[in-house]
């Protein structure tokens, strides 16, 4: 039974308590209930990627993965990244026994009904549903998170901050007439555009993916529930980069980023955590809110669909507000975010400056996330500081009445939910 329908019928069993005589009372035992639970499914942003702490995965054949080491595939289930940290277990959830975390960091609507081993780039983990189908053989579900649509066919959040990411990198290290050598090609250097991260024909194709992962989901737990009351909490994304940077981090060396080389400012954003074009930025935001339609989107027309279920809409766009990378002086230190960081090769060291490196150097560094991509899979996730953000955001969410929330966090780092 949901979180919140459990609190309206509480109160409405304490006025009964009072009203009935004793006579009325159950002549033998209730059945045990099963424990109840709280889910989480989907991809990076609710898996717990960038908080730290990482579980052992169970890997599609039932092997529990514990970490493999820097150099072994991406692919392999511990990748998933699954954080003690995640939002999931920070949020206060009175009445749930019992919390599992479904998610996978690259997760997409492909991976809810079918293994995310038989897809390309797919991780060794069974069908997000399956996982699930287990958990309600032992739990009442009573709440389910979602964080999917960021990654689909279309477009995926790591090659759109790796694409932007590199394009600044590039033109910070490089002269306009230098070839940038990147195991993905060659690289602009211009800033990136809307239709660089997601055009409206992929948004509308990721709507229609998402849209029909979350029925499968949906159609499933009618099915397997114990009592058939569950909350669906749809969770939609917070950029981790502002509006605009802090004037601080607009030039170095009285050059800025709309001059060719600047390597002074490239090695102070990334040692900041935000190696970016500040043209960049509003394509990001709109990038964002275009994630945060997507969402929104989902959840209306699966209402209308299922109009019995429980589904909440959690706009966590502002959760981060006046905490992103670069946003203010001191970053990334003081941000809820995850800065960028590389290293030379699968060595489990991060390189947190590029102060001296020459373009040969940044290179090498650029080309081991590519060969590697668990050494930079963390960048730009929210950190265990983030989680707890928005494990607020979940635990207002898991109670409200509002069938839409937005999670907003003031300058003075209030929380509200509403």
């Amino acid at each position: 039974m949901s979180l919140f329908r459990r609190a309206a019928l509480a109160a409405a069993l304490a006025v009964a308590a009072v009203a009935l005589p004793a006579a009325v009372a159950p002549a033998g035992p209730a059945a045990a209930a099963l424990p109840t639970a709280a889910v989480a499914l989907g991809d990076s942003f609710i898996s717990g990627e960038g908080a730290g702490a990482y579980a052992p995965v169970v890997d599609v054949n039932g092997v529990a993965q514990g970490f493999p080491g820097w150099s072994a595939p991406n692919s392999n289930a511990y990748f998933c990244h699954r954080s003690p940290n995640a939002s999931l277990f920070q949020a206060d959830l009175p009445g749930i026994a019992a919390r599992f975390n479904l998610a996978c960091s690259g997760g997409q609507p492909y991976d809810i009904a079918a293994a995310s081993a038989s897809r390309t780039k797919g991780r060794q983990v069974g069908a997000q549903l399956d996982q699930l189908r287990a958990v309600a053989r032992t739990h009442d579900i009573d709440l389910v998170l979602v964080g999917l649509g960021s990654n689909n066919s279309s477009f995926t959040f790591g090659s759109v901050a790796e694409k932007c990411a590199n394009r600044f990198i590039a033109d910070a290290w490089t002269g306009w007439w230098e070839f940038w050598a990147y195991l993905g090609g060659p690289v602009e250097q211009e800033p990136c555009t809307d239709a660089d991260l997601a055009t409206a024909a992929q948004f509308a194709a990721a709507t229609a993916e998402t849209t029909t992962a979350v029925r499968q989901l949906l159609t499933t737990l009618d099915q397997i529930d114990a009592d058939g009351q569950h909350r669906v909490v749809l969770q939609d994304y917070t950029n981790p980069l502002p509006a605009e940077l802090a004037p601080g981090y607009w030039s170095e060396d009285d050059r800025d980023d709309t001059r060719d080389k600047f390597r002074a400012l490239g090695a102070e954003r990334y040692a900041a955590g935000c190696p970016i074009h500040r043209g960049s930025l509003a394509p990001g935001q709109r990038f964002s809110q275009g994630l945060g339609t997507l969402v929104s989107s989902v959840r209306s027309t699966l209402a209308a669909e299922f109009p019995q279920d429980d589904l909440v809409y959690l706009n966590v766009q502002r959760a981060f507000d006046g905490a992103r990378l670069c946003e203010s002086a001191g970053s990334p230190g003081n941000a809820l975010a995850t800065p960028i960081r590389l290293m030379d090769g699968p060595t489990g060291v991060f390189v947190t400056s590029l102060s001296g490196y020459d373009k040969l150097d940044i290179q090498r560094i650029a080309n081991a996330c590519g060969t590697y991509f668990q050494t930079c899979q963390e960048s730009w996730h929210p950190s265990a500081a983030g989680h707890r953000v928005l494990g607020r955001c979940l635990a207002g969410a898991a109670t409200t009445g509002s069938r839409a929330v937005s999670c907003v966090r003031a300058p003075d780092g209030t929380i509200t939910v509403g």
